[in-house]
């Protein structure tokens, strides 16, 4: 892509463009010396041990330091986002700060909470996680602080020459650093379905800041060629709305400031120091730890073969073996990657994730494991929640909202804790079932797939099954990228099944929007109004009280009179702006014709109930259970509703009764209910990201809908306009529907008066039965239940005696048919104690043959004959009648007619006497 990328301060400032002889990227410097681009590999660090920024930052610092500079440059402060990113489906975390802004913002159908703005954003990402700890730069959590332009259609704030004059100013005047040694290096970007040129702004050999100018989309197919642009080999054409999307490191410019051998040490010493003291790690010469980061700064690690390499490469340059190398950075790898993974926990449960084996829960998971397996490598037995611990101590002051969920969050790490070292316990069986598997099919290597399922079904990391594996004698490759893998797994997101076919959108796409009396008043019960359209069996009209399903609301259902004829509305749906009734006979309906609605009341006004009762319900859970709560979907019938939340363990009898009298308690205090349109920055800013419990809501303008000081959502559907006319809630049951979720069955109104009214006839009935009052009931019934008990132990013990009297009255019955010892006999009992007694009796050169007055029956063979139990089986039943078999000792059966059980033994007898 040719683009002019001489800005202002390039000509006026006297910079020189010049190709690196190295990767023939255009970059641009003060220094005419200056041979190389100044981007590692084709330059080193060379900050490390002698810091670039003359004065040492914390994070704190160096983020105030940015953030108020470009406050003075006319930027709007926002504050953090976060890293669950609630306004879009498309992403599972946050991955960098323009993030924040897409799809509304930067789609133009919502305003920037300012503009130009300034953000320091913490974000996630999971494609380096394998390099995390080794090569001394790699985070999976870090921030990126930026300054954003949105430059709309006939409103430009600013674009290439402020963007490069204000990062040279910051990092020159502000920061200190020698402007000779900054170079823009010229490298077009593309990401996320944007593309656009960029500068990459290099000093000393790090990337401390990229300046991206967004200012094209991918083509689509009928796109105008002339309008074409091709970026790193995907096609464009250029945006409405142009955006200034700039990424200042963080935690790269306080190591800049510090020097030391890693940017870890430099941001996470507050953990990596208290780690090294635990574990007993031996000091190590610094040379090392420096020599691994400028190597490793020189290229990314992706397989086993390239960190072999930068292990060779770095024990030659401090004189020592690859073996003393690995064990003097092992341990400085792990602690410095277990840091890093807490820390990116410690903001993912705070904004809400819950560890599961799903999207970013099934991420958070992954880093809780990760940890966990990295301590035990270190020989420390600590709780990892010891550690978020930490990390919460410490970052408090500048994230308050650490310390208020501190309980929860620690909760949550050790209830995942305990249950990783229950799955490594069922897991190695597990593991141990599956090499048997494989070495009756003589493989002896475990193939990678079955890798990755044993991580992904059953949370078994691919170190414990190598462990397991080795000591039966399997080999297990294990990709050093395997993380990196899975995580990508994890990130591809499923795509959403489309709505039940109503109509295609063409056929309404120009109809006008049709206007929604049930907002106007949802106590409307009838209504009149005019047909626009007839599509097959649905009718658009010009206004409606229908309301068309969406929100986990169902559509309302009622009748249409037309020429004073009722037609029965069976659907209710939105194509659009525009709604659509079902009608079962829409040959009645004409353009122009006049139609009175009636609604069927009492299935609207239990879903407003439900629905209403549902934001009662959430505002409660999240007091009880912590703020971590979440609505996960909702679906509201008439006689029940459902709302699944995110939670991460079962909610307890104790909250649950706590939870079901707060929101009664809400229904009785008869609070507001009230709604207003709002522009979506407006909401955001006004009522954070809660707004989208139940999804994320498309529009400029979004419907909040609020409960007086107890719960605030951006929701479509229809509600009460107070709290008291829910009437009562009651919650049913609780299920586990999922990994970290739980599901609320409830009942709101009529519905739980309902339920109420059946629970008490069946304890009336069930002490009726007992003939007791009903307080008496649960002792009655344990009294019943515990006697049913011993008197079941009484007659076991009572068949045992009589088994036992039988085989001593038939041992005496033994009669002598040819070679065989023979007994035949009809006697009392179950097939049990026929078995019972047939085992018993059993022995050398015996037969034995009972049959029961129920007509079961049991044929024993004893060892030394050269007889089948089923055949002697056979003969009984082709006797008597009915059916039965089984092995060559033991056959057992039932005969038809018990009449003939004596003349079936005859018939037995004659086989073994051979007449």
């Amino acid at each position: 892509m040719s683009m002019d990328m001489t800005t202002r301060m390039f000509k006026e400032e006297g910079w020189i463009r010049k190709r690196c002889p190295k990767c023939g990227k255009f970059f641009w410097t003060l220094d005419p010396d200056r041979e190389t681009c100044g981007d590692p590999p084709c330059d080193e660090y060379q900050f490390i041990g002698k810091p670039g920024i003359p004065k040492k930052y914390t994070l704190d610092e160096m983020r105030e330091k940015f953030l108020s500079f470009f406050e003075k440059h006319g930027h709007g402060r926002v504050k953090r986002y976060p890293v669950l990113p609630r306004w879009r489906d498309d992403v599972l975390l946050v991955g960098a700060s323009i993030m924040d802004f897409q799809p509304w913002v930067i789609s133009g159908e919502a305003d920037p909470p300012a503009n130009p703005l300034t953000i320091s954003q913490p974000s996630i990402r999971f494609t380096d996680i394998d390099n995390v700890g080794i090569t001394g730069r790699h985070f999976t959590i870090f921030e990126m602080m930026a300054h954003h332009a949105f430059n709309y259609p006939g409103k430009p704030i600013y674009w290439m020459d402020e963007t490069v004059e204000l990062a040279f100013e910051f990092f020159t005047k502000e920061l200190k650093m020698k402007p000779e040694d900054i170079t823009f290096k010229e490298n077009p970007w593309a990401g996320g379905g944007n593309a656009g040129p960029a500068f990459e702004v290099l000093y000393r050999g790090l990337e401390v800041a990229t300046l991206v100018f967004m200012q094209y989309k991918k083509a689509p197919e009928n796109a105008d060629p002339s309008q074409v642009v091709e970026i790193k080999g995907d096609y464009y054409v250029p945006m409405e709305t142009r955006v200034v999307d700039t990424g200042y490191g963080l935690e790269r410019l306080v190591w800049m400031s510090h020097g030391t051998p890693t940017a870890y040490d430099a941001v996470l010493g507050y953990v990596i120091e208290p780690l090294k003291k635990m574990a007993g790690v031996e000091k190590i010469d610094e040379r090392i730890l420096m020599e691994n980061s400028r190597l490793a700064g020189m290229f990314d690690i992706e397989d086993m073969g390239d960190l072999r390499y930068l292990r060779e490469q770095v024990a030659k340059r401090v004189g020592i073996t690859v073996e003393e190398l690995e064990k003097a950075v092992r341990p400085y790898e792990l602690i410095y990657a277990i840091a890093d993974h807490t820390k990116a926990l410690t903001f993912m449960l705070a904004d809400g994730v819950i560890p599961s084996n799903v999207k970013a829960g099934y991420l958070a998971r992954l880093l809780i494991r990760k940890s966990i397996r990295h301590l035990r490598e270190l020989g420390l037995e600590i709780p990892l929640a010891e550690i978020v611990a930490m990390h919460i101590k410490e970052l408090s002051p500048t994230f308050p909202e650490f310390k208020e969920m501190e309980d929860v969050i620690l909760d949550i790490i050790n209830v995942e804790e305990k249950r990783y070292h229950e799955t490594l316990r069922r897991g190695s069986d597990l593991v141990k079932r599956e090499i048997a598997k494989l070495k009756k099919k003589g493989i002896n290597e475990l193939p990678l797939e079955k890798l990755i399922l044993f991580y992904e079904s059953h949370g078994l990391t691919p170190e414990i099954v190598a462990e397991v594996a080795q000591k039966e004698g399997i080999k297990v490759e294990i990709p050093d990228n395997f993380y990196t893998l899975v995580a990508k797994q994890a990130e591809k997101t499923e795509k959403k099944t489309a709505a039940e076919y109503v109509v295609d959108f063409e056929l309404v796409k120009d109809l006008p929007e049709t206007r929604t009396l049930y907002y106007e008043d949802p106590f409307m019960k009838e209504f009149d109004a005019e047909v626009v359209k007839v599509i097959d069996d649905w009718v658009v009209l010009n206004q409606t009280a229908f309301y068309p399903e969406g929100g986990g609301q169902p559509y309302d259902t009622g009748t249409l009179e037309v020429n004073g004829e009722e037609v029965k509305v069976t659907n209710v749906q939105k194509v659009g702006k525009v709604i659509l009734h079902r009608v079962e006979k829409p040959e009645l309906f004409k353009p122009g014709v006049k139609v009175h609605g009636k609604l069927d009341w009492d299935r609207r006004i239990q879903h407003m109930r439900h629905h209403t009762g549902t934001h009662v319900l959430m505002g409660a859970l999240v007091r009880v259970l912590g703020k971590h709560v979440w609505q996960a979907g909702s679906q509201l019938h008439k006689d029940w509703a459902r709302l699944d939340i995110s939670h991460y363990k079962r909610i307890t009898e104790e909250e649950l009764r706590e939870i079901e009298r707060l929101a009664n308690r809400v229904v009785m205090e008869n609070r507001k209910v009230t709604w207003e349109w709002l522009p979506r920055t407006e909401a955001e800013m006004k009522y954070g990201f809660r707004l989208y419990q139940g999804g994320v809501v498309p529009g400029r303008v979004i419907r909040v809908l609020k409960i007086e000081d107890w719960d605030v959502q951006a929701c479509g559907g229809t509600h009460l306009p107070n709290t008291g006319l829910i009437g009562p809630i009651k919650i049913l049951r609780t299920e586990r529907i999922q990994d970290g979720v739980e599901r609320i069955i409830f009942a709101a109104g009529e519905a739980a008066i309902d339920w109420m009214q059946e629970t008490e006839k069946l304890l009336k009935k069930t002490a009726e039965i007992f003939r007791v009052p009903p307080e008496k009931v649960p002792e009655t019934a344990e009294r019943f239940f515990n006697e049913w008990k011993e008197a079941r132990k009484e007659v076991e013990k009572l068949r045992k005696e009589l088994a036992k009297l039988l085989v001593y009255e038939l041992e005496n019955k033994v009669e002598k048919v040819g070679e065989v010892e023979f007994i035949g006999a009809v006697v009392e009992g179950t097939m049990d104690d026929l078995r019972e007694a047939a085992n018993r009796l059993r022995k050398e050169k015996r037969v034995v043959v009972l049959i029961s007055r129920e007509g079961h029956f049991v044929v024993a063979v004893g060892d030394g004959l050269d007889l089948k139990a089923g055949e002697l089986a056979k003969i009984i039943t082709s006797v008597a009648g009915g059916g039965g078999g089984g092995r060559k000792e033991l056959a057992q059966g039932r005969i038809k007619n018990p009449l003939k059980a004596e003349e079936a033994i005859e018939e037995v007898k004659k086989r073994l006497s051979g007449s």
